[in-house]
């Protein structure tokens, strides 16, 4: 596997990718929780919402970058890592992990992290945030990360139709 920075041509693939990586929560966990009036109203077009997020999560004039992991094999990308930095507070964020689902279980996940902390460094952030849901599904992320040193914060979000 080699970590390089993200490249126009990879954002078709990038966007498969979170839209793959994500289908199941949103359809699968988040969907069935909440119910169709809130899941609508909050994530009802989250594959189009992704269409218009993530062609923007590169922008390193706004101090926001990607990193691609591509398979040693030369199958293609195994997943990326988007982040940003905030100078003036000397803090980065961890927006979106995504690994393709046979590349996983790997250390992709892990490396994509450390990659991006160490880039984070190099450009004077001192503390990073990132986060993730605190359901079934994304155990898997929670775990990694506290792997990775991370503190999980308690915190809790309420949905309710009105």
């Amino acid at each position: 596997m080699r970590i390089r920075a993200y490249t126009p041509q990879d954002l078709a693939a990038l966007t498969d990718l979170t839209i793959e990586t994500f289908r199941p929560f949103y359809e699968d966990s988040f969907r069935p929780l909440v119910g169709e009036a809130v899941f609508a109203n909050q994530h009802g077009d989250w594959r189009d919402d992704y269409r218009r997020e993530v062609p923007g999560l590169h922008a390193p004039e706004r101090h926001r970058y990607v990193a691609v992991a591509e398979t040693g094999d030369g199958s293609g990308i195994a997943g990326y890592v988007a982040w940003s930095v905030t100078p003036g507070r000397r803090n980065g964020s961890i927006s979106h992990l995504a690994v393709s689902p046979r590349h996983r279980r790997h250390h992709v996940g892990a490396a994509l992290c450390e990659h991006a902390f160490a880039r984070m460094r190099s450009l004077g952030a001192e503390v990073v945030e990132i986060g993730t849901g605190g359901d079934p599904f994304h155990a898997p992320a929670r775990a990694l990360y506290e792997r990775l040193g991370c503190t999980a914060l308690p915190t809790a979000v309420y949905y309710r139709r009105l």
